[in-house]
């Protein structure tokens, strides 16, 4: 017997509506990314920040900031009226003492040619034993004095030094070529040790990326895996980069914004190399994306 008419729509509809149901979503493609993190543009041993060497008032600043300087070019210098006093005053003294000692030269030549005579007179009965005694005494009174005077000198010469090394301490040179991002000092200014960074270089060296990657992902990333890095605003435009060291200590993190977060999370330091082209600046914050490796294929 047939099926009735309400039974006939019924199946229809049944089919037709498993005919038009819309097929399940695609699985969703692999990701080509071994694992992502956050990152901060650097330099290999960070900025230099560059104190002043000793106390004393600035006495004239040789650069401004953004320019290019080179390794020994001078930043600034510190009044050094006292130091050149100092390098003037052990000057005259080697002077003097060096004097003294070409007068004392003389004075024991002719007493030790003296004093040979009387002692071969006094020998050969010729002269007064006494007159020979005291013509060595008086000689080797002239060279107690000549080593006297050469420690003078050398006393001099040791305080010409230290005021010449102090001339130089007050110079401030650069330690590298680089770009002054900071200065801190103009002329007149009193300064100190403990007063802080006078001027900050940027070093004109590759940069890098620190990145902090998480802990759960530390052995998906190796030295020498290729990575993408971009602004951490602006993905769309990433520049290639290399992986050159993974930290072996496990740390919090340092660009979590988040203080609970920060806390909390567990970091490895990544550090990568950068493509000189890209457009990033240092201290910048990216995103950094490992690349899987690429399987190698057989012939």
């Amino acid at each position: 017997m047939s099926p009735s008419p309400p039974l006939r729509w019924l199946a229809a509809l049944l089919a037709l509506s498993a005919c038009s149901a819309p097929p399940p979503p695609p699985a969703p493609a692999p990701s080509s990314y071994a694992a992502v993190a956050r990152g901060r543009v650097d330099v290999e041993g960070g900025l230099v920040a560059l104190a002043a060497p000793r106390d004393g008032v600035v006495s004239h600043v040789a650069i401004h900031q953004g320019q290019d300087v080179h390794k020994g070019d001078v930043l600034l210098e510190l009044d050094a009226t006292a130091s050149h006093l100092a390098l003037r005053a052990a000057t005259a003294e080697q002077q003097q003492a060096r004097a003294e000692l070409a007068v004392l030269e003389q004075q024991r030549r002719a007493a030790a040619v003296r004093a040979e005579r009387l002692a071969a007179a006094a020998k050969a009965g010729a002269g007064e034993g006494q007159l020979a005694d005291d013509a060595a005494a008086a000689l080797a009174q002239l060279t107690a004095q000549r080593e006297v005077t050469q420690a003078a000198i050398a006393a001099a010469e040791v305080k010409a030094s230290a005021a010449r090394y102090e001339i130089t301490q007050r110079t401030l040179r650069s330690p590298q070529s680089g770009t002054v991002v900071q200065l801190a000092a103009q002329d007149g200014v009193a300064v100190s040790a403990q007063s802080g960074a006078l001027v900050t270089l940027l070093p004109a060296v590759p940069r890098i990326v620190r990145a902090e990657l998480s802990e759960g992902y530390v052995a998906q990333v190796r030295a020498g895996l290729s990575a993408e890095v971009s602004a951490e605003d602006d993905a769309e435009k990433a520049w290639p980069a290399r992986v050159l060291r993974v930290s072996a200590v496990v740390a919090a993190s340092q660009l979590e914004d988040d203080p609970q977060r920060r806390a909390s999370s567990r970091t490895v330091e990544c550090v990568l190399s950068l493509d000189p082209m890209a457009d990033l600046r240092v201290g910048q914050r990216v995103m950094v994306r490992f690349l899987k490796p690429v399987a190698a294929t057989k012939d």
